[in-house]
């Protein structure tokens, strides 16, 4: 059988992904960023997220571009770098393709931010040991490893309170009315090896007998402000092809629900996490030591 050349990558083809951050930005500004991994590319992202969180009103353009493990691929991506006046920002395992990116940068006076580099080379100074110089290395097949699947099937089966007989088998379960992160949070604590059940709250349901029959210390209550959640549920509802609901975005609505969760939450005497203005990571670490629980491990 004859190959398909044209979908086989080559080091001269290197696969971007383009990003923005602030779109809406009130300033003017726009800063350029170029991403460049040769794994996967995640800790750049989040690297970068997380500093672009404090400069609000200002619009980033990204392109991301991971799995550069050639530095023939390196070329066109830091040549197209310097026409656009981005910022080069690399996370490489192997030290030739980090040089390579600084040097070309030093060359022509663009700025370059290494992030594993100096992390590595810390720990082999430290150590006495050199690195395996693999990008993305994988998980073993551990214990922890299957830990972690159950607990993203546990999850996943008992999102939006769809098994409450199952409550006491969870190590956490989190309450909330519409638009307060609950699904996203328990996926992530999920991914840290905690299995999470969740329940909505909604003011004209009956509250399932089996969560005053839990240990009070695994439940978690989220809430929000109004105006957060309003621009939350408008959003969902254009998703949905929606532009008004006078039930489900209304602020009059919206307080009584969350009067509704106060009072679940006073007398469950469970500790309550606003989420306006946590990411989904803060607030995930904010319950982990409110519970006293550690992460299964660091993921970035």
């Amino acid at each position: 059988m004859s190959e398909n050349k044209s979908h086989q990558l080559t080091p001269n083809m290197p696969t971007k992904r383009t990003l923005e951050a602030n779109k809406d930005a009130s300033s003017q500004l726009t800063l350029n960023y170029v991403l460049i991994s040769d794994a996967a590319g995640r800790l750049n992202e989040n690297y970068l997220n997380s500093a672009i969180a404090q400069y609000p009103t200002i619009h980033f353009s990204i392109e991301a571009y991971p799995f550069a493990q050639h530095t023939e691929q390196l070329s066109p991506i830091l040549t197209s770098a310097k026409e656009k006046n981005a910022a080069v920002i690399g996370s490489f395992v192997k030290p030739e393709l980090d040089e390579y990116a600084e040097t070309f940068c030093t060359k022509n006076n663009m700025r370059y931010l290494s992030l594993m580099g100096p992390i590595v080379h810390s720990i082999e100074e430290a150590s006495g040991i050199a690195p395996l110089k693999k990008p993305g290395s994988k998980e073993p097949l551990n214990d922890r490893y299957y830990n972690r699947i159950r607990a993203l099937e546990f999850s996943v089966a008992n999102d939006d309170g769809r098994h409450p007989n199952q409550f006491k088998e969870a190590d956490i379960v989190l309450l909330g009315i519409s638009r307060t992160s609950k699904t996203p949070l328990s996926i992530y604590l999920a991914f840290q090896g905690f299995k999470v059940a969740n329940l909505p709250l909604v003011p004209e349901s009956t509250l399932p007998e089996e969560i005053f029959q839990i240990d009070k210390h695994k439940i978690i209550g989220l809430t929000n402000d109004v105006n957060v959640l309003n621009k939350f549920r408008k959003e969902r509802l254009r998703a949905y092809g929606i532009e008004f609901d006078g039930k489900y975005n209304n602020d009059d609505r919206i307080e009584k629900e969350l009067e509704y969760a106060n009072q679940v939450y006073d007398q469950l005497k469970c500790p309550v996490i606003n989420v306006a203005a946590r990411s989904i990571e803060e607030t995930a670490t904010l319950i982990a030591m409110l519970m006293g629980l550690e992460f299964d491990s660091m993921k970035f």
